[in-house]
């Protein structure tokens, strides 16, 4: 079915206007009226190729919210009408052990990324949400509560679940003391999520202004990385780091804030400079990585936010500003996350 799009066509050109053939809707499918796209800043690292893997045109996003259209024949869990969600992935091979155990996204033969994967049913590549339209096995849809801000639910496909899954990964409960380094698309969820938690929450941040905007969000401390004395007076004291800086940065000065056999989890797909093991060997720390989420925790963290009434800080855009929007991005220049509204592209 024709479907309308932007796409990026090579590494320096905008993005600009795409249509391609999405699939007819199978037995299993669910069709979706895409209403809201969140802009992720993986989208501008596929939209430029930053990690050598772009097959062009590439149609970015997959912070996808819309509503039913249509259900194939055996479809039990959607009908026509509902608000639903679409995030990093449309399918994966659903028989290895980590689809068994409920991480998709670790599928040992490849999930299937909502874009930028190749397509096993069309052929080609997959194309994502800055489009009117999508297509995606009911297994990998996900219900939204009618009880949130539908445009602002967006980013909680990619930066939601991204903060949300190390959270609950490594047990953060009442009490712990929890840093976030970072305070952007992923470190504001992170403030929210932790802060719902009920832990005690410090923002750690190299920008001082950012301190009140942190508070607001949920944070009780704000520690600004570049005060040594700070920094010194919170060493020893933190259960749990979640680092969400999305550009290559030393880690090595955050490691002495660890206590004993806690962990440091890196969310951002990103150079680290020269890391030392000394920081490690000493209280035998921990730094580990961690991806997205599978489909069940994804459903478990709207539910979540749907109770505790979470969403993103967003800024709504056009279709047809979604150049500016990237160049914004890439000077920080939004709280906390640009949203597309495709009734823009439905009317152009």
């Amino acid at each position: 079915m024709n479907t309308k799009a932007y796409a990026a066509y090579s590494t320096d050109k905008p993005l600009a206007p795409f249509t391609f053939n999405r699939r007819e809707v199978g037995p299993l499918d669910v069709k979706i009226d895409i209403t809201y796209c969140g802009v992720c800043h993986s989208d501008i690292h596929m939209a430029h190729n930053d990690w050598g893997m772009s097959v062009y045109p590439v149609v970015p996003g997959h912070e996808i919210i819309g509503r039913v259209t249509e259900v194939g024949k055996k479809v039990t869990a959607f009908k026509k009408g509902d608000l639903v969600g679409v995030g990093c992935m449309v399918d994966s091979c659903r028989e290895c052990s980590a689809c068994k155990d409920d991480l998709e996204q670790f599928c040992e033969k490849g999930m299937t990324m909502t874009y930028g994967s190749p397509d096993p049913i069309m052929g080609g590549m997959t194309h994502g949400g800055y489009s009117d339209k999508i297509v995606v096995d009911e297994k990998f849809v996900l219900r939204v509560s009618e009880k949130l801000d539908e445009k602002a639910v967006a980013p909680l496909l990619c930066a939601g679940i991204t903060t949300y899954s190390p959270l609950r990964h490594w047990e953060v409960k009442k009490g712990d003391k929890v840093g976030v380094i970072g305070l952007g698309g992923l470190g504001h969820m992170g403030v929210k999520f932790a802060a719902a938690m009920g832990a005690h929450v410090v923002m750690i941040t190299t920008s001082p202004n950012k301190a009140a905007d942190a508070k607001r969000l949920g944070a009780h401390e704000v520690l600004i990385s570049k005060d040594a004395d700070a920094m010194a007076a919170h060493a020893g004291t933190f259960d749990f780091l979640l680092n969400t800086v999305p550009v290559g940065h030393d880690i090595n000065p955050y490691m002495p804030l660890l206590k004993r056999d806690a962990t440091m989890a890196i969310v951002g797909a990103t150079p680290l400079e020269n890391t030392h093991s000394f920081g490690l060997i000493m209280g035998r720390k921990s730094i580990a990585g961690s991806l997205i989420g599978g489909i069940k925790e994804t459903q478990e963290m709207l539910d979540f936010c749907a109770e505790h009434n979470i969403v993103s800080d967003v800024e709504v855009i056009d279709m047809q500003d979604i150049n500016t929007a990237y160049d914004r991005i890439m000077k920080s220049d939004v709280k906390y996350r640009f949203v597309i509204d495709m009734q823009s592209l439905k009317n152009a």
